[in-house]
């Protein structure tokens, strides 16, 4: 990436530059070109299973990593029995549910696992969607109305905000996990319905939702709190319920959001809350109505990682003492990790330029990061994102410190 690239990001080549819009802007393909370099650390073919180790196609050639980049928390995308699970509804159920579950796409194996979450959630009911994404975007489209307010935490997922979009309603953000801001931006809208919106545990920053503190704000104005516990559910909570359960706030938050693409192994979503609520999603919630369902192979796939992660608590606890353990020893490397508590930590650059070069680098040397630009995160938090699970090693964890002290210390010295 050249200096003169580096000064675009992603948010420079939204308005339409041509009378086509089918066209990409011209200025858009241009930058692509001189950002030739940065563009290669962008969907990265992984030639194996999303190991703790792995192998990835690097500069056209297969290069080992330790795999800091992926959801798999608990290592369910690869176990045996999540597996076999899988291959057994592929015999019996065939591979695609082949049609919505409103008109075709529901089986056997969609109702039991809709029992078996709604059971785990300590909830009436619960339906799955076969995007995460997508999930939460019809969960909150299909829930609010024009007349009514979304505040969001200005840093909730893209999917959140797409789904308030989709509503057509008013839109407020409060500033991250602050109660001051969430009281201020409550009391814009006395009288009318409202409905705040948080994060279990926050994809880009690595932290907690502030749950008390903020429902408590939100219980004094009368309005109701949605949790998204994507990057919490299974892998957080004595029973892997997530930072609700965590925070022992389950009883104050009358719906749960998750997603099965991250701890599960798998993909896909789920709402679990009142039987009545949902029944009125399954009407009003679009991604869910006009979606093809969930192949009954993952279906099945779920269930068995479902089973794991509730019978088996050890994931859990090697998952947390493997992210304390790395959160340590970055602190003692001097590498900022920002706000992170969890198993999700920002290696934080906050220099563009310096961020690809390093990518490169650190790729080279045999480690996956994830880079995160801007808008995705600040411009000051321009960072590569690693995940840690409860697979990876000791050995794996101090080999990818060492990487990381070879490659970032030094380059934060010279420019400092």
């Amino acid at each position: 990436m050249n200096h003169e690239s580096s000064k675009f990001n992603l948010s420079n080549f939204l308005a339409g530059e041509t009378s086509d819009p089918l066209q990409a802007p011209p200025s858009f393909t241009a930058w692509l070109q001189t950002a030739a370099s940065a563009v290669q650390l962008y969907e990265p073919e992984l030639l194996a299973s999303p190991d703790a180790r792995t192998t990835i196609n690097y500069a056209n050639e297969p290069r080992s990593v330790i795999n800091l980049c992926s959801y798999n928390y608990l290592g369910l995308a690869n176990h045996p029995s999540v597996i076999a699970a899988a291959q057994e509804a592929l015999r019996t159920h065939g591979l695609g549910a082949c049609g919505s579950p409103t008109l075709s796409g529901m089986s056997d194996l969609h109702r039991e696992l809709e029992r078996r979450i709604a059971d785990f959630a300590g909830r009436e009911d619960a339906m799955l969607f076969n995007s995460g994404f997508g999930g939460a975007l019809g969960t909150i489209s299909g829930l609010l109305r024009k007349n009514d307010v979304a505040v969001l935490d200005n840093r909730s997922h893209l999917s959140l905000r797409d789904g308030a979009t989709l509503s057509r309603c008013r839109m407020e953000k409060f500033e991250h996990n602050n109660p001051i801001s969430l009281d201020a931006a409550l009391d814009r809208h006395r009288g009318q319905r409202k409905l705040v919106i948080v994060e279990g545990i926050y994809s880009m920053d690595g932290d907690f939702g502030n749950l008390h503190e903020l429902i408590d704000v939100a219980d004094a104005h009368d309005a109701r709190v949605f949790i998204d516990e994507a990057h919490s559910i299974l892998a957080t909570g004595e029973h892997g319920r997530g930072a609700a359960e965590h925070f022992d706030v389950e009883e104050r938050l009358p719906l749960v959001y998750g997603t099965f693409s991250k701890a599960f192994g798998a993909l896909g979503g789920f709402v679990a809350g009142p039987r009545d609520t949902l029944e009125y999603l399954r009407f009003y919630a679009h991604p869910y109505v006009y979606s093809c369902a969930l192949p009954p192979v993952v279906i099945a796939a779920i269930m068995k990682a479902l089973e794991i992660g509730t019978t088996q608590p050890q994931l859990r606890k090697q998952l947390w003492e493997n992210a304390d353990y790395f959160h340590a020893q970055l602190r003692k490397l001097g590498i900022d990790t920002g706000r992170s508590t969890t198993y999700i930590m920002p290696l934080i650059i906050g220099d563009r330029e310096r961020m690809y070069r390093l990518g490169h680098e650190l790729r080279r040397k045999g480690l996956w990061v994830a880079p995160v630009d801007y808008p995705a995160v600040p411009n000051d938090g321009i960072c590569f994102r690693a995940c840690v699970t409860a697979k990876h090693t000791r050995a794996d964890l101090d080999e990818a410190l060492n990487i990381l002290e070879d490659t970032l210390v030094p380059a934060a010295l010279q420019n400092a």
